[in-house]
């Protein structure tokens, strides 16, 4: 019985766990669809609730509960503003998870070695691009490890590459001397 009670609140303790540790990694996205190649790019991350620095894509991006800065390498700008919901979803896949849990049907099956659940989340609403959401989650130290969003047309598959809860939390903020600022707050 405490197994399926365990098993039962994985979802929900991964996300009070983000709450209160920092989680430290870093990841490759890879990005299939039917109509080309798959596209992998490699990343690096920090999450500590809502808060997150992220470095991908030739983007710098972080966001402290209030404000978020994006730098752009490629035309040395910084952006500065006060995020919409949605703009953070996009950004950061677990905040979008965590929004996703209320409007989907969730579903979690254990591994059969028992290690990872996978956490399965399909949205009832049927307007959406998103078909699927699923996450794995290291059952001893509720850690993710691996993120995919099945879209009509494609799927992204981000796989965390020795993920870590660290003590010490960074400044959630970016400053890029010289570089152009646009701030939109």
């Amino acid at each position: 019985m405490k197994l399926i009670l365990i098993f039962l609140t994985v979802l929900s303790s991964l996300f009070t766990t983000l709450e209160q540790q920092i989680l430290q990694s870093d990841f490759t996205v890879t990005i299939t669809s039917k109509d080309s190649q798959p596209m992998t790019y490699a990343g690096k991350f920090t999450v500590q609730g809502e808060k997150f620095l992220l470095h991908a894509f030739g983007i710098d991006a972080a966001y402290d509960g209030e404000t978020m800065f994006l730098y752009q390498e490629e035309t040395d700008e910084l952006t500065i503003s006060n995020p919409t919901q949605e703009e953070l979803m996009q950004t950061n896949p677990l905040a979008f998870a965590k929004a996703l849990v209320e409007s989907s049907k969730v579903t979690e099956k254990a591994a059969a070695d028992g290690k990872t659940v996978l956490v399965t989340l399909v949205p009832q609403d049927k307007t959406t691009d998103i078909e699927r959401f699923n996450m794995r989650v290291r059952v001893r130290d509720n850690m993710p490890i691996m993120i995919e969003i099945k879209e009509n047309k494609r799927t992204s598959t981000m796989k965390l590459v020795h993920p870590q809860y660290v003590q010490t939390a960074p400044q959630y903020t970016i400053e890029k001397e010289g570089a152009y600022v646009n701030d939109l707050r």
